[in-house]
């Protein structure tokens, strides 16, 4: 049986194993001949003496699964673009974040000019070393510690901006979508299809990126 790798699909990096969390790697089997086919397997499934439990998978089984799962979205479609909206509006929002950037910001800010007049005045007046060396470090760790939050806050702010991109556009997509699907759609999978996880008895578990979860 010949056997070949292919580097590009849609279904790349999508594909979960159920038992170890790596992702599914895609085989040609009987590439020469007329039941030549596609399939995916645990990339893992072989290694380091260890063999996952979870089966192979064809790619008419993904995209059979995947349409099936889909249009049992659809049937909660209104509810999904409510939740996704109320989402959008509340779990995505940078109000209280922006609030708290700018209070850090003006401490730093504080913080910088105190201690820049704390060093001229200690390198102008004679003043007691190991007060100095207490109040210095102290605005240190202040200043440390606002810099470190701001970076927390910005990295959170991106996290949200990100996650209320995503959101928009899958709930623009399913307000476009309303007829059922009735074949693969590639370009649906890439853009609603968070990853789809595979278990030992054959279930395959579709997550939308929307969170959703549905078994097909």
């Amino acid at each position: 049986m010949g056997r070949s790798y292919r580097c590009t699909s849609c279904f790349a990096s999508k594909i979960v194993c159920g038992d170890c969390g790596s992702f599914f790697g895609s085989k040609v089997w009987h590439s020469t001949s007329k039941y030549r086919r596609t399939i995916w397997q645990c990339n893992h499934k072989f290694k380091d003496g260890e063999k996952c439990t979870t089966p192979h998978i064809t790619e008419d089984e993904l995209k059979d699964g995947f349409i099936t799962a889909w249009n049992s979205l659809l049937e909660m479609r209104i509810e999904v673009i409510g939740n996704c909206r109320i989402a959008i509006a509340t779990l995505c929002a940078c109000t209280a974040i922006d609030a708290e950037l700018a209070e850090k910001n003006s401490e730093v800010e504080v913080l910088t000019e105190l201690t820049r007049k704390h060093i001229e005045e200690n390198a102008s007046l004679a003043r007691n070393q190991e007060a100095y060396q207490e109040r210095y470090n102290d605005l240190l760790a202040r200043y440390t510690a606002a810099t470190e939050r701001i970076a927390e806050l910005k990295g959170i702010k991106e996290k949200r901006k990100s996650q209320k991109t995503v959101l928009t556009a899958f709930t623009d997509t399913m307000e476009k979508q309303e007829q059922t699907l009735d074949s693969f759609d590639e370009g649906l999978w890439l853009a609603v299809i968070e990853k789809a996880t595979v278990f030992s008895d054959g279930r395959i578990v579709f997550t939308f990126i929307n969170g959703t979860e549905i078994e097909a």
